[in-house]
C-alpha cells in the first residue's frame, strides 16, 4: 500500500484513546478534524537534508536487515519488505555494508551506491559487490521523503516486479558453449551471448551432461527467461553443448554493432542454415536479433521482386518507370529524397536504387496482373517460410509477419513498411532463400539434440533465384549499397532499406547482404539510411566469410 495521510492520523487517534478513554468518541472526532483542518503537508522536490536522511536510514536499515523498517521508508512498502526480507532468508545474503556515492540528477535525489556482502549456503561462502542506485521522492499524500521503490534498488539484476534472489541449486547444470570449430564461448568474451547463453543453458543444460552447481541467482517472473547467475558458491561440472556460431563471426559482430546503439545483426550460412553469428547493443538484454518486430524498409523488396517475378508480372529486365510520386488507392508514395526520376527504369534498376514508386506500379492487380492482397503473403509463407510461427531455432525467435493487407497497407507492404514485420534473423533467411533459390530454416543449435521438427517451405524456382542473385550484385556495386560494401571480394550483393517510423525523427537503418556462403543483415533504430549504420555493419560480418 502507497503511504498516505491517513495513516498517521489513525496513529495519533489510538494514543487519544489510550491516554482518556472516556473522552474517546469527542476526542476521535476532534483528532480528525484538527488533522485534516491544519496540518500541512509538503510539497516540492525533497531537499538536499532530507535526501540524505532517507537515504541514510533506507541503507542502515537494509544493512542490519531489519526489512519492514527500510521498506516503511518506501513509497510500497508491502513489495519492498518481501524483497528486502527476501534479500537474507532466501538469497542467504548477510554482512551488508553499503557505500553512498554523490547524488546526481537534476535536483541531487538520485543517490548511486556500492553493496559489498557474504552470500553463504550449505557451508560455502563467497563474498558479492555489486552497484545500485535509488531515488529519493516526496510522498503524494504524507509529504515525507522516501524511497521511490524498484526493485532494482535491491540489485540492478531485478528488472521486473515478480523478479527475485534465489540461492540454491541451479536450475540447470552449466555449459560449456563451443562455436563450430570447438572454441569455447563465453559471455565474458562475447557480451551479446549472455542471455542466449543463459537461454542455453537453461534448455540444453540437462542434454549436455554437466551436474548443477550452487549459485546465487535472478529467478525471473517471466519464465520466459532463464535464471541469470550471480555468484557461484560451488561449481557444478558443465556439460559441452555445440553450436553453429563462428567465434570469428562473432567477434566480428560483437565490434560491429559496439559502433551503433540500438543495433541487432545476424548472419547464417546460405547452404546449411546454421546461424554464425547473433549481436546486440541495446540498453536492455532483448535479443531484437531474433525477436524484433519492426518493418523492414526496402530490404523487402528482395520478397517482393521474388513476388513479381513468381508471378510473371515482371522480370529484372522488365520496364518499371520511376517517376516522382505514384498513387495507390488515394494514398501518395514517395522515393528518397534527391532521387531522380527515370522513366526507362527496369525492375533491375529501381531495386539498385530503391525506387519505391517503380514497385508500388507494378503491384496493381488486371487482367494481365493476376496478384491480389494475398500475393505477397503467399510468397513469404510458401517459398521463404516466414510468417507461419514454427520456426525452432533452439532459442527464442520471430518467424516474420507478412499478413494480407488491403488498402494502401498492400502498396506500403510492398515496399516494406505497412504492417510487414521483420527481424534482422528473418531478413538474413530471404538472403539467403533469394541467393540458393532453397528455404533452410535458420538453427542455432542442431535439432539431433531434442528432436526438432525445423520449418520447410517449397524455395524458388531456379530462374527467380538467379534474377535476385543478379540484382543484389548490381546494387551491391552500383547502386545504394555501394559504399558499405566497397572493398569486398568474392561475389557480393546486398539490399539497403530505410523504414519511417511515427515519432521518430530519423529512419531505421537496414541492411541485409551476402559475400560467397555467409548471409547477414542488420538493424539500427534512428540510424538512417540503410547504408549509414546497418551497412556497415553487415560489412564488418561478411569479411570473416568468404
Amino acid at each position: 500500500m502507497r503511504k498516505g495521510a491517513k495513516a498517521a492520523v489513525i496513529g495519533s487517534v489510538f494514543t487519544v484513546m489510550v491516554g482518556g478513554a472516556g473522552y474517546g468518541a469527542f476526542n476521535i472526532v476532534s483528532a480528525l478534524t484538527e488533522d485534516s483542518g491544519t496540518e500541512s503537508v509538503k510539497t516540492g522536490p525533497p531537499s538536499k537534508d532530507e535526501i540524505a536522511e532517507t537515504s541514510e536510514k533506507f541503507f542502515a536499515a537494509w544493512e542490519k536487515g531489519q526489512a519492514q523498517a527500510a521498506a516503511d521508508l518506501t513509497d510500497n512498502a508491502a513489495p519492498a519488505a518481501t524483497l528486502i526480507g527476501d534479500y537474507k532468508a532466501t538469497a542467504h545474503i548477510t554482512g551488508v555494508k553499503i557505500t553512498p556515492g554523490t547524488p546526481t540528477g537534476a535536483t541531487g535525489a538520485t543517490v548511486p551506491f556500492s553493496v559489498k556482502a557474504t552470500v553463504s549456503f550449505q557451508g560455502k561462502s563467497k563474498p558479492l559487490a555489486y552497484t545500485s542506485s535509488l531515488t529519493i521522492v516526496r510522498g503524494t499524500t504524507t509529504g515525507r521523503a522516501l524511497v521511490d521503490w524498484k526493485p532494482s534498488v535491491l540489485h540492478p539484476g531485478l528488472k521486473d516486479v515478480g523478479d527475485s534472489l534465489v540461492t540454491g541449486e541451479a536450475g540447470s547444470p552449466p555449459i560449456e558453449a563451443l562455436d563450430r570449430d570447438g572454441k569455447v564461448l563465453t559471455k565474458e568474451k562475447y557480451p551479446s551471448l549472455g542471455p542466449i547463453l543463459d537461454t542455453l543453458r537453461a534448455r540444453y543444460g540437462d542434454k549436455a551432461g554437466g551436474t548443477p552447481g550452487i549459485e546465487l541467482m535472478v529467478r525471473h517472473a517471466d519464465t520466459n527467461i532463464a535464471d541469470t547467475s550471480l555468484v557461484t558458491l560451488a561449481e557444478g561440472t558443465p556439460g559441452k553443448l555445440e553450436t553453429t556460431l563462428s567465434a570469428s563471426a562473432q567477434d566480428a559482430a560483437e565490434k560491429a554493432v559496439l559502433k551503433f546503439s540500438e543495433s541487432s545483426v545476424v548472419a547464417v550460412q546460405p547452404s546449411t542454415g546454421e546461424v554464425l553469428a547473433v549481436a546486440n547493443h541495446r540498453g536492455d538484454q532483448f535479443n531484437a536479433a531474433f525477436e524484433g518486430r519492426l518493418a523492414p524498409g526496402s530490404t523487402l523488396k528482395i520478397l517482393t521482386s521474388a513476388m513479381l517475378i513468381d508471378n510473371g508480372v515482371a522480370t529484372m529486365n522488365s520496364p518499371a518507370p520511376c517517376t516522382s510520386t505514384a498513387i495507390w488507392q488515394s494514398q501518395t508514395f514517395s522515393n528518397l529524397k534527391g532521387m531522380d526520376p527515370n522513366e526507362n527504369a527496369t525492375l533491375a534498376n529501381d531495386f539498385l536504387r530503391s525506387c519505391n514508386t517503380g514497385f508500388i506500379k507494378l503491384i496493381d492487380g488486371t487482367k494481365a496482373n493476376p496478384l491480389t492482397d494475398e500475393s505477397l503473403t503467399t510468397e513469404a509463407q510458401e517459398r521463404f517460410g516466414l510468417g507461419q510461427d514454427n520456426w525452432k531455432t533452439g532459442i527464442t525467435s520471430f518467424d516474420g509477419s507478412v499478413p494480407a493487407s488491403p488498402g494502401p497497407d498492400r502498396a506500403a507492404n510492398a515496399i516494406g513498411q505497412g504492417q510487414v514485420q521483420m527481424s534482422p534473423l528473418n531478413m538474413a533467411s530471404v538472403t539467403a532463400t533469394a541467393i540458393t533459390g532453397e528455404f533452410r530454416q535458420p538453427y542455432l543449435i542442431s535439432p539431433d539434440l531434442d528432436n526438432r521438427q525445423l520449418a520447410t517451405a517449397k524455395g524458388l524456382p531456379a530462374s527467380t533465384s538467379a534474377q535476385l542473385k543478379e540484382m543484389m550484385r548490381m546494387t551491391a556495386t552500383q547502386g545504394t549499397a555501394q559504399e558499405a560494401m566497397a572493398g569486398l571480394k568474392g561475389d557480393i550483393g546486398a539490399k539497403t532499406g530505410s523504414a519511417e517510423v511515427d515519432g521518430q525523427a530519423k529512419s531505421n537503418s537496414w541492411f541485409t547482404g551476402f559475400r560467397g556462403d555467409i548471409a547477414a543483415a542488420a538493424m539500427t533504430q534512428e540510424g538512417g539510411h540503410g547504408g549509414d549504420a546497418a551497412g556497415p555493419i553487415v560489412a564488418a560480418v561478411l569479411r570473416t566469410g568468404g
